[in-house]
């Protein structure tokens, strides 16, 4: 990835991004994200892809992601007495996938890091409020959330760089929109 030109690495983002690309899209509702509540995250077809079960515990809110048979991937998890809004999301043996956490000084737009458990830190920036945000690994691109591919106010979209875990970009833009919109 280093030694790229700009252009070359925006031509490269198309390749994966663009329409036609080879990211995976998937389409999610805003405002259903909440402890309690149940929703379906749909492929690019409209086809139920995974199921996000709202589980109310006593101690700490908990969000399961679930397969389309009922089979446990990886649960959301709120830091409890931490200075800045964190959720852990852990894999089904209970190791940390990732932690993402809402930057102490942002200048301009919301910026968000996320610690990867086994892989590189992440940042994610834009406008997160609106869901139009991007996340990157500070070399590229790795995912992008966009409202503006849908029609219906509520909706918006996942795109997913074909080499990256769907259910951790998936879980981190969970994480982010409920700590956004609390």
């Amino acid at each position: 990835m280093l030694g790229r030109n700009r252009p070359q690495q925006r031509r490269e983002e198309r390749e994966v991004f663009g329409r036609g690309g080879s990211a995976t899209r998937y389409k999610m509702r805003e405002k259903l994200v909440s402890f309690g509540n149940d929703f379906w995250i749909e492929d690019e077809n409209g086809r139920r892809a995974f199921k996000v079960d709202g589980k109310m515990l006593r101690v700490r809110d908990t969000l399961f992601f679930e397969d389309v048979n009922g089979n446990e991937l990886c649960k959301l998890q709120q830091r409890l007495l931490t200075i800045r809004d964190t959720m852990t999301i852990e894999g089904t043996n209970g190791e940390t996938l990732a932690t993402a956490k809402k930057a102490l000084i942002t200048p301009l737009r919301d910026r968000w890091t996320v610690k990867i458990g086994d892989g590189p830190d992440l940042q994610v920036q834009g406008n997160i409020v609106n869901h139009q945000y991007t996340i990157g690994d500070g070399n590229s691109k790795v995912a992008e959330v966009s409202k503006r591919w849908f029609r219906l106010a509520d909706t918006y979209g996942v795109l997913i760089e074909p080499s990256q875990n769907d259910i951790v970009i998936l879980a981190v833009t969970v994480a982010i929109d409920m700590m956004a919109h609390p």
